[in-house]
C-alpha cells in the first residue's frame, strides 16, 4: 500500500552569525541542522524531507528564507505546529508561516526573484554589536564611484569572474534586475553607525559568493584601487580576471523571495 505525501512551504528568518551556513554538514552547526532537529522533536519522528530554495553561506542572515517540507502518511495541523515549532527553535531562528502546497510545487524552480542587501559603513570604528549584520571599514570610500559601479552590474552579463570556483558545467550567464547602493533604511539599531549603506541586488538567483565578490569589487572601487572600466571588463565574456577580495559574509542578508 502506497503512503500519501503532503507538501508544505515554510517561511523562516534567521541570524546567520553563529552558523556555518544553511546546508547540513558533519560536525558543524548549520541552520538546516537546527531546523531538522526541531521538526523531528516536534513531530516525534524523522519521516520527513526538507528542501531549501537556496543555500546561504556561513554567517549570512535571512529576513525571509523558504524551505519545502515533505511529510508522509499524516497531514500536518499547521496552526498547531507553527507555535510549537517556534517554541523549540533556537532564539536566532524563527518560523514566519507554514502553508500547504500541492505536489506540483517545486521550490527550486518556483522563485521568480531573490533580493539581497549587503550592509556596510565606512570612515569609523563601529560598535562591536553591529558586526553580526554589517561590515564597517575605517578608511574613507568614494561612495559616488561605488554607486556608479553598482549600476554596471544591472542587466544580462557573464558573471564568471564573480562565481566562486566555477566548473565547466557552471552556468554563469545571468540577469541582475536591480543593483544599487542606497542609504540603509532597511535595518536600524541604536548601536549602528549614524549613517550606513546597503548594496541592494535582485535577480532570479546568484552563485556562491557572487554578491560578496561584487561587493568586494565595489570596495576596491571606493578605495580607488580599480576604476569603472575595470568593473566593465570583469563583466565582458572571455575576460578571465582574478578578483581577490571577497567581502565579509556577515554583512549579507537574504531580504526577500518572490514566487
Amino acid at each position: 500500500m502506497f503512503s500519501k505525501r503532503y507538501f508544505y512551504l515554510v517561511h523562516l528568518q534567521y541570524l546567520g552569525f553563529r552558523y556555518s551556513g544553511w546546508q547540513q554538514q558533519p560536525n558543524v552547526l548549520t541552520v538546516e541542522r537546527m531546523v531538522r532537529r526541531t521538526i523531528k522533536y516536534v513531530l516525534g519522528h524523522n519521516n520527513f524531507k526538507l528542501l531549501a530554495s537556496g543555500r546561504t553561506d556561513a554567517m549570512v542572515s535571512a529576513e525571509v528564507a523558504c524551505v519545502q517540507l515533505f511529510l508522509d502518511d499524516q497531514p500536518l495541523d499547521t496552526e498547531e505546529f507553527l507555535p510549537l515549532f517556534n517554541e523549540n527553535l533556537p532564539s536566532d531562528i524563527r518560523a514566519l508561516s507554514i502553508t500547504e502546497v500541492d505536489s506540483n510545487f517545486n521550490i527550486i524552480g518556483a522563485p521568480k526573484e531573490k533580493e539581497y542587501v549587503y550592509l556596510f559603513a565606512f570612515g569609523m570604528k563601529a560598535h562591536p554589536f553591529s558586526s553580526s549584520l554589517m561590515t564597517t571599514l575605517a578608511e574613507p570610500l568614494d561612495l559616488k564611484q561605488m554607486k556608479l559601479g553598482a549600476k554596471l552590474f544591472e542587466g544580462a552579463h557573464d558573471f564568471i569572474n564573480y562565481t566562486y570556483k566555477p566548473t565547466e558545467n557552471t552556468k554563469t550567464e545571468a540577469t541582475v534586475t536591480l543593483s544599487e547602493i542606497v542609504e540603509n533604511t532597511f535595518y536600524t539599531a541604536n548601536f549602528f553607525p549614524e549613517r550606513s549603506y546597503a548594496f541592494r541586488v535582485k535577480g532570479k538567483g546568484f552563485k556562491r559568493h557572487q554578491i560578496r565578490l561584487m561587493m568586494g569589487a565595489l570596495f576596491e572601487l571606493g578605495r580607488a584601487n580599480v576604476d569603472l572600466d575595470f568593473i566593465k571588463e570583469t563583466l565582458q565574456r572571455g575576460n578571465d580576471i582574478k578578483l581577490t577580495l571577497i567581502a565579509p559574509a556577515s554583512g549579507l542578508i537574504l531580504r526577500d523571495i518572490s514566487f
